[in-house]
């Protein structure tokens, strides 16, 4: 036994001397020859060793019978012409078609329609080249091109003090954790129309019966629509979605924050007595939003807390803690599954976790919220509110009265 496993550890210690400058038929044929150096029992020895199966060592063998031909298999100079030497300029006509404004024609036969093969192959016929729609996929590959979707990256212009504010924003949560108190990150994840509507993604199910669900997506005007206003509390790692069948103004998030609060909030941090909310600068929680503060006005006196509001810059959403600490989980979670009814959706966003310990609670707000509603520069005036130096618009406190 012993001898054996010391011939293992030779072979293992050879093996991983030379395997990274071996390819996949050099590994095949040095593990066969390996093999036949030890006699009977070779192959089982070079498996246990290196890993490599039974059946690829004796293939190995067998090609160690073969004669020895060669890297080449025709002679230099053989075999059929590549289309690109046969035809000259084909290349160069194909790349500026694909990619006219980096490659210097602007004007290209292809500039208002799709860039399929089918349309590739047309263009370069019309220039006087013969070739198949296959030829044509090749050579792209060739040149390095492959077929890509549109991604999400550009945001538009940045405002200057982006990066200065997003520092602010962190500084701020650290200071609260710091002395035990809430910080929590806010947003409104996409309304979602109810009933049997087909729902991005896919499950597991038994093969050759997917859920079937409505061929069209038209909101059923009895069903409706839900809202889901997200609050994620940063320090703790846990969600909380307040799901409403009304419309999303800022009465209904600041009343989702309310029902955080009273319901889970005050019992994490029973001795808290102030709040830091990170949010985006528009929507329902907009920086501009005058009703927005007049909520949070109401909300601070009656829990005596006073409340720091700080908004991310215009354009910056996604940095927003809530849209990949909760609302990504909760899209994977139900990804799929036709939201047929609002127990379904309480249901799946409920039941949302991860393997870092996110927890989440929903709960639906069957309240009727009207839209529109006006503040007047008179009940502006009675909220208490306090501006940061740096940019009061986006840093502000409310302070309980």
């Amino acid at each position: 036994m012993a001898v054996t496993l010391n011939k293992i550890s030779v072979v293992r210690e050879k093996y991983s001397a030379i395997h990274d400058c071996l390819n996949e038929k050099g590994r095949r044929l040095w593990a066969a020859v390996e093999a036949q150096s030890y006699g009977h029992g070779g192959v089982s020895l070079v498996c246990r060793a290196i890993g490599i199966s039974n059946a690829t060592i004796h293939k190995g063998l067998k090609e160690l019978k073969l004669p020895i031909i060669g890297h080449r298999v025709r002679k230099n100079g053989g075999g059929r012409k590549r289309e690109q030497d046969r035809q000259p300029g084909l290349l160069e006509a194909l790349d500026k078609l694909v990619d006219p404004y980096s490659k210097g024609s602007p004007e290209t036969p292809l500039k208002w329609t799709t860039k399929s093969i089918r349309n590739l192959t047309e263009a370069l016929k019309l220039q006087g080249f013969s070739l198949s729609r296959t030829t044509t996929g090749n050579l792209l590959h060739e040149l390095g091109y492959s077929l890509q979707a549109n991604k999400k990256t550009l945001e538009g212009s940045s405002h200057q003090d982006r990066d200065a504010q997003f520092i602010y924003i962190n500084d701020s949560v650290k200071t609260m954790h710091s002395v035990t108190q809430p910080a929590i990150s806010v947003d409104t994840k996409k309304k979602e129309n109810i009933g049997n509507y087909k729902n991005n993604g896919r499950e597991y199910c038994p093969k050759g019966t997917p859920i079937k669900v409505n061929g069209h997506d038209f909101p059923d005007a009895r069903l409706g629509k839900v809202v889901p206003y997200g609050i994620y509390d940063i320090g703790k790692n846990q969600g909380w979605v307040s799901v409403g069948i009304s419309a999303d103004t800022a009465k209904f998030a600041v009343n989702a924050i309310r029902t955080w609060w009273y319901t889970n909030g005050i019992k994490v941090y029973p001795n808290a007595f102030e709040l830091l909310i990170t949010a985006d600068s528009g929507g329902s929680n907009g920086y501009r939003t005058r009703l927005w503060k007049l909520e949070l006005q109401k909300f601070a006196t009656e829990a005596s807390l006073n409340i720091h509001v700080r908004h991310f810059p215009p354009g910056t959403s996604k940095w927003n803690k809530i849209e990949h600490r909760l609302f990504s989980y909760i899209s994977k979670n139900w990804r799929g599954k036709p939201l047929i009814d609002q127990e379904t959706v309480i249901n799946l966003i409920a039941n949302t976790k991860t393997k870092k310990g996110l927890t989440v609670s929903a709960v639906l707000d069957k309240n009727c919220y009207e839209a529109g509603i006006k503040v007047s520069d008179k009940e502006m005036a009675d909220v208490n509110i306090k501006g940061d130096n740096f940019h009061p618009e986006w840093n502000y406190t409310i302070i309980a009265k």
